[in-house]
């Protein structure tokens, strides 16, 4: 199994238009080969000094993915390029780990 975490930064302002275009794109997501996990994820309140924040423009991405090949035929998707397309002026960074079991 390989998982990713992507931690997505919109430009002040911009999170739900990129939540927004994210959230369409999930149902072609989870119908891919291999794709196990694919969920937005932001900051819980009220966790106090026990958390660290991503911040107010940010949300992460938790992915699992059966495969390698199918994380990258994940990558090389089609409406993975026209989200990317959608929402690529509004983001201030994108930051992707591809994690294995340890």
């Amino acid at each position: 199994m390989i998982n990713v975490i992507a931690i997505i930064t919109a430009k002040p302002g911009k999170l739900p238009e990129v939540l927004e275009a994210f959230r369409a794109n999930m149902a072609a997501v989870h119908a891919e080969k291999g794709c196990i996990e694919y969920a937005p994820v932001t900051d819980t309140p009220g966790m106090g000094k026990f958390q660290t924040p991503i911040g107010p423009d940010a949300f992460m991405v938790v992915e699992k993915w059966a495969t390698k090949e199918d994380l990258m035929a994940h990558a090389a998707a089609p409406h993975m390029a026209a989200y990317g397309a959608k929402v690529k002026d509004l983001l201030a960074d994108r930051v992707i780990h591809v994690l294995s079991p340890a």
